[in-house]
C-alpha cells in the first residue's frame, strides 16, 4: 500500500511539473509564432562571369554582382514595413520604409525606396530580362548606375514620401511621391524637392501602357563631360518624362518605353524594346534593342544589339547568357559577353 501511495504521489507530481512547463512554454511559443507569421525573410544572389573587349576598358572577371537581404514586418494587417539591405561590394542600406493602406485606392508609404519613374526601375533585378538589368536610358536617367554622373549612382532610389493605389477594379494605377532627388542614404543638399508621377492604364488584361515624370531641382554629385557647364554642387534643373508600354502573355513578355530629360540646358532621350520569347516551359529567349542619345545637341550615342538565353531550372532562380554588341555614335564599338546565375530564397 505504501508503495503504491509512493508511485502515486510521484507520478502527480510529475504530471503538475510537466504542466508548468508547459506553462512556461506556451508564451515563448506564441512569440515564435508571431514573429514567423509578421516578418517575413528573403534574399537572392547573382553571381556573374563578363568578358568586354572594349580597347579603352578590357574586362575579363567573374564577380558578385548583387547579394540582397530583405525584410518585411507586418505590424496590423494595414500597416507595415520593409528593409533591404546590399551586402555586396560595398554593403548599404537600400530601402528602408513604412506604408499603411487606408484602401486598394489609398496607400502611403514614406522613408527610402524606388523612385517611380519608368517602366523599368521599379522591377525587380530578379525578374528583369538583362545581365545589366536596365536600359541606358532607364540607368541614366533614374540615377541606377551612375552613367550620370551629375546624378550619381543610387540604384534608382530616394528618400520621400508617396501615396499610390490602383482605381476603377486596377484599370488605372498611380504613383505620387514628393522626394528629395539626391538618392539613397543622403539628406537634401538643397531647398528644392522632386515631384514624381506615374500613371498607367491597363486595358485588357496582361497589357499597360502610360507614363511617369520627374520634375525638380538636383545638387551636382560630380562633374559631367556630357554637361560641362555645370560643376559639382551646383544647383541645377533635372526634369525626366518616359511613355510606354508592356506585354504579358504565355508565348511571349514585351517591354518597350521612349524616355528624355533635361538637364540644365542639355537634352538627353532613348528607347527601348525587350522581348523574352517563351519556347519552353523554363527556356526564354532574351532580344532588346536599346538606345541612348546623351546629348542631342553634339549627338553622344550609343546603342545595342541584345541577344541570350535564360533557364528557370528552379522556381526563381535562373542561368542567363547573353551577347551585346554596343555600337558606338563616337569611339569604338565593342562585344560584350556575360553570364549570370541567380539563386532567390
Amino acid at each position: 500500500m505504501r508503495k503504491l501511495l509512493i508511485i502515486l504521489l510521484t507520478y502527480i507530481a510529475s504530471g503538475n511539473l510537466g504542466a508548468q512547463e508547459k506553462q512556461q512554454g506556451t508564451p515563448l511559443k506564441n512569440v515564435a509564432n508571431t514573429l514567423k507569421e509578421r516578418i517575413t525573410l528573403e534574399g537572392y544572389l547573382q553571381l556573374g562571369y563578363t568578358y568586354d573587349d572594349l580597347e579603352s576598358s578590357k574586362n575579363n572577371t567573374f564577380e558578385i554582382k548583387r547579394a540582397i537581404l530583405m525584410a518585411h514586418g507586418k505590424i496590423t494587417d494595414r500597416w507595415s514595413c520593409y528593409f533591404m539591405f546590399s551586402l555586396a561590394n560595398s554593403p548599404k542600406i537600400l530601402e528602408a520604409y513604412t506604408e499603411y493602406h487606408f484602401l486598394p485606392e489609398l496607400s502611403v508609404r514614406i522613408g527610402e525606396f524606388k523612385t517611380m519613374y519608368t517602366i523599368e526601375n521599379p522591377l525587380s533585378p530578379t525578374i528583369v530580362e538583362l545581365i545589366n538589368c536596365y536600359s541606358q536610358a532607364s540607368n541614366y536617367l533614374a540615377g541606377i548606375d551612375g552613367s550620370d554622373p551629375l546624378y550619381g549612382s543610387h540604384s534608382g532610389r530616394d528618400l520621400g514620401l508617396m501615396i499610390y493605389g490602383d482605381l476603377f477594379k486596377s484599370l488605372v494605377s498611380y504613383k505620387l511621391a514628393i522626394m528629395n532627388g539626391q538618392g539613397i542614404n543622403q539628406k537634401d543638399k538643397n531647398n528644392h524637392k522632386d515631384i514624381v508621377g506615374n500613371l498607367m492604364l491597363t486595358p485588357i488584361k496582361g497589357f499597360s501602357i502610360g507614363g511617369s515624370f520627374i520634375k525638380g531641382k538636383g545638387c551636382a554629385a560630380a562633374t559631367s563631360d556630357v554637361n560641362p557647364d555645370i560643376k559639382a554642387g551646383d544647383n541645377y534643373t533635372r526634369n525626366r518624362w518616359a511613355v510606354g508600354a508592356k506585354l504579358t502573355t504565355r508565348p511571349l513578355d514585351l517591354r518597350t518605353e521612349y524616355l528624355a530629360g533635361k538637364d540644365g540646358r542639355v537634352k538627353s532621350a532613348g528607347y527601348y524594346a525587350t522581348a523574352s520569347i517563351h519556347v519552353l516551359p523554363r527556356l526564354d529567349i532574351i532580344a532588346s534593342y536599346d538606345y541612348f542619345n546623351k546629348n542631342k545637341a553634339t549627338d553622344n550615342k550609343q546603342t545595342n544589339y541584345i541577344a541570350g538565353l535564360q533557364w528557370w531550372f528552379y522556381p526563381k532562380c535562373r542561368l542567363q547568357v547573353q551577347y551585346t554588341y554596343c555600337d558606338r555614335h563616337r569611339g569604338e564599338s565593342s562585344n560584350l559577353l556575360q553570364t549570370q546565375v541567380q539563386v532567390r530564397f
